[in-house]
Formats: structure tokens, C-alpha cells, sequence
């Protein structure tokens, strides 16, 4: 028995920075919340991004945010995942060294010192980001739990240096084809959805997860129903066991619909 679906957003339920959902998506997880199956949102968003998307329904769903850095639901959190401080000035400069828009995340909002306003527009218009912008962000005191990279025309080639340096002390991991996602090693959405299922008592043999990119593989690995949508990485693909629809065509939807009796 289905007790636990978990999805990720960016091109999974949306394309890359969406910011609506099909409303008949809230209509199936309120039919399968009163079956007893759980739906939680796993997204490298940051929890009010992701509270703006669900807001008809943000009350009757688990948020993963930052990649699984975070675990709450609405006004409440309950696992939290902090940056390894003697890295996080190093990673900011490293990261605006190579021109990249920067995004610090932290508990209550984001933070970003980019002048690039298509940038910042995206954040607050396309994202719906809680977001205060700094002058420098090597200057922040305040406890960080992820550093973000973007280049809104791809991030490419850009990211390899920061993942050859990092990639044995922080979680290093390309989110969509424009953010490179930096966090604590311990960190991954499969590790927030076992965190999850522990405290439901869930099992993976109960579990749906649906992904599209290379930070959703554990996630999927989490789950017996792991399913990749049709436009996700080889890689994903590979690491799923079944294939669902587009997130243009709803695949995910499609899917869960399934699931109501």
C-alpha cells in the first residue's frame, strides 16, 4: 500500500523555474491525504518558494527544501541541515570569481548581493523567494544552510572547478541546467525523505518519488516506485525504476491520479 509520494518540483511538476502548478494537482493530493497517503514537495528551493507554489493546500503537505537541507511543514520546521562555516566565504568567492549570480539560503529567507536585475527579478517573480538583498554576502552573520550558483544562460562548464574543488568536503550537485547546488555532505533529498518515512513510519516499499535531475537520484534510490519523467537526465532515467510522462504533459499527475480510488 501507497502511504508516501514525494515529487520533485523544477522540471518535474513545472518547467525550470515555474511558477504554477496544474490546479487539479492540489485536488488529487487532498483525495489521497484522505486515503493516508502523505504528499511532500523536495525541491532545491528554498521553503517559501515552495509554500508560494502549494499555497492552496501548503497546510496539508511536507516541504524538502534546499535539496533536503530542510524538512517542515507549514509554520513549522522540523530537521534542519547547517553549511560548514569555514567553507562558506570561500565557496562565495570561488563562486563570484567565476561571474556567477550568487544565492545564500537561509532558515527565514535568501540572500543575494547579484546586480544583475533579470536575475533578481527571477528570484522574486519566477521563484517567489523571501529575499533581502546585501551589499557583500562574505558578510553575512547569520547561520547558512545552502549556497546556490546560477547563470540564467546555462551553467555549464562553469560549475566543473567548483565540483573538481568541493565535491570531497560539501554536497556538490548541478539543480536544472542553471544552478549549481552546494550544501553539507550529509545532505540529499533522499536523506530528508528517509528522515520522512522514519518518522511515519514508511517504508520505501510505500513510497513514490518523481524526478527529472542529477540532485533527485537519491531520492528515487528511497523509493520502490521511482519514477523519472520523460524529459530527465540519462543519468535519472537510469537510476529510476519507471518512466512517467513529461512535466509538460503532467506525468506526475497522470500518475497519482492512478493512485485515487
Amino acid at each position: 500500500m501507497i502511504k508516501l509520494i514525494v515529487s520533485d518540483i523544477d522540471g518535474t511538476l513545472v518547467e525550470d523555474g515555474g511558477n504554477s502548478l496544474n490546479p487539479r494537482l492540489y485536488q488529487v493530493i487532498l483525495k489521497l491525504k484522505e486515503q493516508g497517503i502523505y504528499f511532500a514537495a523536495a525541491s532545491g528551493r528554498h521553503a517559501a518558494s515552495i509554500e508560494y507554489l502549494f499555497e492552496p493546500i501548503r497546510d496539508r503537505i511536507f516541504y524538502i527544501g534546499d535539496n533536503g537541507a530542510y524538512v517542515g511543514c507549514y509554520g513549522r520546521e522540523l530537521f534542519l541541515t547547517g553549511y560548514k562555516e569555514e567553507l562558506a566565504m570561500d565557496m562565495i568567492g570561488d563562486m563570484r570569481a567565476a561571474g556567477l549570480d550568487i544565492l545564500v539560503d537561509c532558515a527565514d529567507c535568501v540572500y543575494t548581493d547579484s546586480q544583475n536585475q533579470e536575475f533578481v527579478d527571477w528570484l522574486l517573480n519566477g521563484y517567489h523567494f523571501r529575499m533581502k538583498q546585501v551589499e557583500d554576502l562574505q558578510r553575512l552573520t547569520v547561520p547558512i544552510v545552502k549556497i546556490a550558483a546560477c547563470r540564467m544562460s546555462g551553467i555549464g562548464e562553469l560549475a566543473a572547478p567548483i565540483m573538481e574543488k568541493y565535491g570531497k568536503e560539501l554536497k556538490v550537485t548541478l539543480s536544472g541546467h542553471q544552478w549549481l547546488d552546494t550544501m553539507d555532505p550529509g545532505v540529499n533529498k533522499g536523506n530528508a525523505v528517509k528522515l520522512l518515512q522514519e518518522s511515519l513510519d514508511i517504508r520505501p516499499e510505500e513510497t513514490v518519488a518523481f524526478g527529472d535531475q542529477l540532485n533527485d537520484i537519491e531520492m528515487l534510490k528511497q523509493a520502490y516506485f521511482s519514477f523519472a519523467v520523460a524529459n530527465a537526465r540519462p543519468e535519472t532515467k537510469a537510476a529510476a525504476r519507471f518512466l512517467a510522462d513529461s512535466n509538460k504533459n503532467d506525468g506526475p499527475l497522470k500518475i497519482m491520479e492512478l493512485l485515487v480510488q
